[in-house]
């Protein structure tokens, strides 16, 4: 819908004689995450990867991230999305569930895991990622053009720092711009 706005917006623009620029692209759905430790927010890309963007939003609309618990911490990454942290005697399958609706399409992008990036985790194929995601503590290039980038964190990144394992995601509020 965006490229028909921007592509009546440059015409009309040639028309009146002025110079036709490019339209910014809108912003893609932000989501503030409020945990134990404090609240973070992802700004999404929808541009790069609309059906994986969408399928995270959609989740987020059903409340499925909330109560959950951070179930991987690396000196480069956090992680979350399995709904089995929600019960701490499960502990040792934490980061093996999802939502149980793989996405099916791998849209890989020239994004890189920099500091901030938010990306799918999956098991060795990016089609199929489901609800897991991971944030980027530090620049991961090994990573590369395997994975799914689906966001930056804009705000919050010394509270994804200080996350540990089991710290809860108490709230996620979605805002949605454009839809």
């Amino acid at each position: 819908m965006w490229q028909c706005v921007t592509a009546t917006v440059i015409a009309l623009m040639t028309l009146a004689g002025l110079p036709a620029q490019r339209a910014a692209a809108p912003p893609g759905p932000a989501v503030t995450i409020e945990t134990v430790k404090g609240a973070f927010t992802i700004q999404f890309n929808r541009v790069d990867a609309p059906k994986s963007v969408d399928h995270i939003v959609a989740l987020i609309k059903r409340n499925f991230y909330r109560g959950q618990r951070i179930h991987r911490v690396e000196a480069s990454l956090v992680q979350f999305g399995d709904p089995t942290s929600r019960d701490v005697s499960q502990r040792d399958w934490w980061g093996r569930g999802g939502s149980g609706a793989p996405i099916g399409v791998a849209e890989i992008s020239a994004r890189k895991h920099v500091r901030g990036a938010v990306a799918l985790a999956n098991t060795g194929n990016a089609k199929n990622a489901d609800s897991q995601l991971y944030i980027c503590k530090a620049p991961m290039p090994s990573l590369d053009g395997k994975y799914t980038i689906v966001g930056t964190v804009t705000k919050g990144m010394e509270v994804v720092d200080r996350l540990q394992i089991a710290d809860v995601l108490r709230q996620v509020t979605l805002t949605d711009p454009g839809r």
